[in-house]
């Protein structure tokens, strides 16, 4: 009887390590040459950006990543691009996948899979010596963002819901090309207020010396993802695992207190918002 039963443990043991071993795996080329090759825009810290004393790319996603690919031992050679220009080094495979602050947006996910990892939401902020105190007193004002994210969509929908529908007029939206850009038109008087993740915004005004203030709280969360092809499941699925295991090791919670994050730290990782089965 005790044979059987050891035989049976046996043969679960090893019917669990095939189950582990299929559940995601590197993809052969990149296990051949020992280096993931990914695609960052650096203008959105503290999650991507580019340290200004020693010019090394740095910031959560970089931890995160550099985390990720030493427990596969795995190099990471990042390429600096454009935010616009992320997606499409993923369709042309001129990245391995895309790990820079991207949202898991639903319209993305009928050519992209995501790996969520981090709660976001979109945040009106202006200069701490406007006279705006809510987020109400930006309706018929120009506000501005990042014209290839989601935050301008955000912008319009909470307009016509706060500000068209409560008889004000609506938000004058004004197109930026990325982060930098928006808060150097703030800045300059060209718009009264801007939005964008609630997560950069107090790191940016720590900078600058507290020269930006939050209007009201985020007002549409959502997640921030790691997006991979379609047909990459496999891989996709072994990063997710790995990023599960930080979870529970503490190492992910670490890096995210590291950059004053813990409160965008999410309990489990999730495939395009959804909780893995």
């Amino acid at each position: 009887m005790l044979k059987i039963h050891l035989i049976g443990l046996t043969v679960l043991a090893s019917s669990l390590m095939t189950d582990l071993s299929q559940a995601g795996e590197i993809p052969a080329t990149i296990k051949a040459s020992g280096v993931l090759h990914l695609s960052i825009n650096t203008t959105y810290p503290p999650l991507d950006f580019t340290n200004p004393t020693t010019a090394a790319i740095v910031g959560v996603d970089v931890d995160l990543a550099d985390a990720v690919a030493s427990k596969l031992g795995l190099k990471i050679e990042w390429t600096e691009v454009p935010f616009a220009q992320l997606i499409p080094s993923l369709k042309t495979k001129r990245t391995d996948f895309i790990w820079s602050g991207i949202g898991d947006l639903p319209s993305r996910q009928d050519t992209m899979d995501f790996v969520d990892y981090l709660k976001t939401g979109t945040q009106f902020y202006t200069l701490t010596t406007a006279a705006y105190n809510t987020p109400e007193d930006l309706c018929g004002k120009k506000v501005g963002s990042i014209r290839s994210t989601h935050y301008p969509a955000d912008i319009a929908a909470w307009s016509a819901e706060h500000c068209v529908a409560a008889g004000k007029p609506p938000i004058e939206f004004v197109a930026g090309e990325n982060s930098p850009d928006v808060r150097t038109q703030l800045k300059q008087g060209r718009i009264d207020g801007a939005a964008q993740g609630a997560e950069t915004i107090p790191y940016l005004s720590e900078q600058e010396g507290g020269v930006f203030k939050l209007l009201g709280t985020p007002f549409k969360t959502a997640y921030t993802g790691i997006a991979f092809s379609k047909e990459d499941t496999a891989f996709r699925d072994l990063i997710a695992d790995t990023l599960q295991g930080m979870i529970a090791d503490g190492s992910y919670g670490k890096i995210l207190e590291k950059w004053h994050l813990s409160q965008i730290a999410i309990p489990a990782i999730t495939i395009n918002g959804k909780p893995r089965s």
